[in-house]
């Protein structure tokens, strides 16, 4: 279905977001350094390779003592893979983007590298406007022709780096992922878009791993995948006035790949609405030994509109059934609940939890969870299997 058939009328209700420069950025863009990519050799066609230029701008922002900001002028800026390493001289350094950053049309020549931009072990760094258009089309026709393609890049990540702000970014058509955050300390997204074909493979919107204080807010994401997906070790993720559609739906999860895992707890998802999605509320584990876990989960105030499965914890993921059937998942998931919670399921069966035998959830709490089943607004049905809590309230 379309998705903005589906959102056009959840954006009336989507708080509207608007974010003003302080007086102390202002401060701070007065005297800092300042570096635009067409004075270092960029060229807005769209055509010419600037990647050089825009590296360049970075080694000189990050080289330079005192605060620095590098300007992406209007226009097309083709760049290819670019790696953007610290530590710098600065923990001040900001990205003014108006134009369209843009990767190459040919998907082999980031299809093996793994990721287009790379920011890695940077302290200190904010990034405002601009958009980066992946050019991911021609790959994902590639994986459904069957034929033997390169995996893809992911459009931007950011790795071992602390002290982050993304604000009106918007993230187009990417290969794999759009936005990843690994390894990553105070990261915060603000007013960010992301767009994807409802059909594109692994293209989730914002992935969030191993890292601990980010914040998603006021954000529209639509993908072929989750949303927003969130991998073992993910500590205080705060996620805030989200629209989500198309996609697979805000999903804790996969957990449980290996064996030794860190956990994820403290994570907040409020005021946020699904639009014919697959899934709403989602945390997945393997069906296999793990020592990860998921605790002191809140979902709250969150509006469906025909979701498939509103609200889900599936612990017997096995893909293709293999190297887990037979065995139970070992991730322990407690204290999750869910308050305020309404809307339409496109399936009868709008709430699920099937849960590990070997380690049922515990510590289930359903607060004013009013879903009906579309198609004759009778009252959806549950599905309990392996877990304990509490219900009130509708």
């Amino acid at each position: 279905m379309s998705s903005h058939s589906t959102l056009g009328v959840a954006s009336l209700l989507f708080m509207a977001f608007h974010i003003g420069i302080t007086s102390s950025q202002a401060a701070i863009a007065a005297t800092a350094a300042e570096y635009d990519v067409v004075s270092l050799g960029a060229k807005p066609d769209g055509v010419t390779d600037s990647t050089r230029a825009f590296v360049g701008a970075w080694l000189a922002a990050c080289g330079s003592e005192k605060p620095a900001m590098i300007s992406v002028p209007p226009g097309r800026f083709l760049v290819g893979g670019a790696t953007f390493n610290g530590p710098c001289k600065n923990n001040a350094i900001r990205w003014h983007i108006q134009g369209v950053i843009t990767a190459p049309t040919d998907y082999s020549v980031l299809g093996n590298v793994g990721t287009w931009l790379l920011f890695q072990y940077v302290d200190g760094m904010s990034i405002s406007g601009g958009i980066l258009d992946g050019q991911g089309a021609a790959l994902w026709a590639c994986k459904a022709s069957g034929k033997n393609c390169p995996s893809g890049a992911t459009t931007i990540l950011f790795s071992n780096s602390k002290n982050i702000e993304v604000s009106k970014l918007m993230s187009l058509n990417s290969q794999l992922f759009h936005i990843v955050i690994y390894g990553c300390q105070n990261v915060r997204l603000r007013g960010v878009k992301v767009f994807a074909s409802g059909d594109s493979p692994n293209t989730d919107g914002v992935h969030v791993q191993l890292s601990s204080g980010v914040t998603i807010k006021s954000s529209k994401i639509g993908t072929g995948d989750d949303c927003v997906s969130v991998g073992a070790g993910t500590t205080n993720l705060w996620i805030e006035n989200v629209m989500c559609g198309p996609g697979h739906g805000i999903s804790i999860g996969s957990l449980g790949k290996d064996l030794e895992e860190a956990g994820v707890e403290n994570v907040t998802v409020k005021n946020v609405m699904f639009g014919g999605t697959q899934n709403g509320l989602r945390i997945k584990s393997w069906g296999r030994p793990s020592t990860g876990f998921a605790k002191n989960i809140l979902f709250q105030h969150a509006l469906m509109s025909n979701v498939k499965n509103p609200i889900v914890i599936d612990q017997n993921y096995c893909p293709n059934k293999k190297n887990c059937p037979g065995q139970f998942s070992g991730v322990k998931i407690s204290d999750v609940t869910y308050q305020n919670i309404h809307g339409t399921s496109a399936t009868e069966v709008a709430v699920k939890f099937d849960c590990s035998p070997k380690n049922p959830c515990t510590g289930i709490r359903l607060e004013d969870v009013k879903l009906t089943y579309k198609n004759d607004r009778r009252p959806a049905q549950a599905s309990c299997v392996n877990a304990g809590g509490l219900a009130f309230g509708l």
